[in-house]
């Protein structure tokens, strides 16, 4: 009797057992279904017009939702940052698309990016990426000058003799944000941030006219109210497409072209890596780089793409990737430019 009782007790629990292990398998499977389902959660700085149909191409291809979270034109590349920076104990982002690279490099340095090296990244060059792969630069704008062709005729010469002089009809972006920001980053690492500072000082005691944005700068050089402008190749081709009257010439730090380039990144934390995986990869195919050159914004391609289907005005500016200034290594030089803006504009 014993032994037919110890035997049911047995039974009994290894029954038990195995409704555990199915109920554990069950929730398991749930939670990996659902995580399959839910959306890939994107935080795109780049312009929504030209972004939306990329993603929502990359959903048709690949049957993964994607949900993109925007943010305002001004401030929307250290806007998104500052986001992520503020969730990264409970990260709500799977993938950052920033429309430039130095501040997805800042992320990097605060550990809230996980590695990725694939068949994209391969393609992109070492300029432009960051080497322990957790952020990849693709399809780039270049820091530009921008005249009226109406009232100023757009050379180097007359850059340098129209900068030393009093600066009224000239306009920058302010360089709290986006590629004006990195722009800087760049002269501080070239020059030295005292150096940076006392020309900044001195274009504003000239009188130098900062706006809200690159665009801004593009519709006052544009509209004549000024002559000569800094700005990216995007906005310069808005203004080309609607037939306004001017010219771009590239911007040169030390004979290097400021190319400045979108990245992306894969956020540490993130619960859907190998979607989050699928789309960096997508980002980076020479398909998505030509979309984008053959778009209204004209971005450069910079991994291996044929050329001859790059629009004859984007091609022009093929030669500046080899002349490009090196992005990979200025975080710091970013943080020490960013501090001193801040203690400019945010008094």
């Amino acid at each position: 009797m014993n032994q037919i009782n110890g035997r049911r007790t047995r039974s009994g629990w290894l029954m038990l057992a195995l409704i555990e292990f199915a109920v554990i398998l069950m929730l398991g499977l749930v939670f990996y279904f659902q995580n399959q389902d839910e959306a890939l959660v994107v935080y795109c700085a780049h312009d929504s017009v030209f972004s939306e149909k990329i993603l929502k191409q990359f959903e048709q291809q690949t049957g993964i939702k994607v949900e993109p979270r925007f943010d305002t034109e001004a401030t929307k590349s250290l806007g998104l940052t500052n986001l992520i920076i503020r969730e990264k104990d409970h990260p709500q982002c799977d993938v950052f698309w920033n429309n430039q690279a130095l501040g997805t490099a800042a992320l990097k340095d605060q550990g809230l990016l996980e590695s990725y090296q694939g068949p994209g990244y391969d393609r992109i060059p070492a300029a432009f990426k960051d080497p322990d792969g957790c952020w990849t630069g693709f399809a780039a704008r270049l820091r530009v000058y921008i005249a009226n062709t109406e009232s100023y005729s757009l050379t180097y010469e007359n850059v340098e003799t129209t900068l030393a002089g009093q600066l009224n009809q000239v306009a920058i972006a302010k360089p709290l944000y986006g590629t004006t920001l990195s722009h800087f980053a760049i002269l501080c690492d070239a020059w030295g941030l005292d150096r940076l500072q006392e020309w900044y000082h001195s274009l504003q005691e000239r009188g130098i006219q900062v706006t809200s944005g690159n665009s801004s700068v593009k519709n006052l050089v544009a509209s004549g109210a000024c002559i000569l402008g800094y700005t990216d190749t995007d906005d310069y081709f808005v203004a080309v497409d609607a037939g306004q009257p001017v010219s771009a010439l590239p911007v040169l730090v030390e004979e290097k072209a400021l190319l400045i380039p979108n990245s992306v990144a894969i956020i540490k934390g993130t619960k859907r890596r190998k979607q989050a995986e699928a789309l960096v990869d997508y980002l980076l195919s020479a398909e998505v780089e030509l979309e984008l050159s053959q778009s209204q914004s004209r971005q450069i391609p910079l991994g291996t793409v044929n050329w001859d289907l790059v629009p004859d005005d984007v091609q022009k500016y093929r030669p500046y990737i080899q002349q490009a200034y090196p992005l990979s290594d200025l975080v710091q030089q970013r943080k020490l430019t960013l501090d001193w803006l801040k203690s400019e504009y945010l008094k």
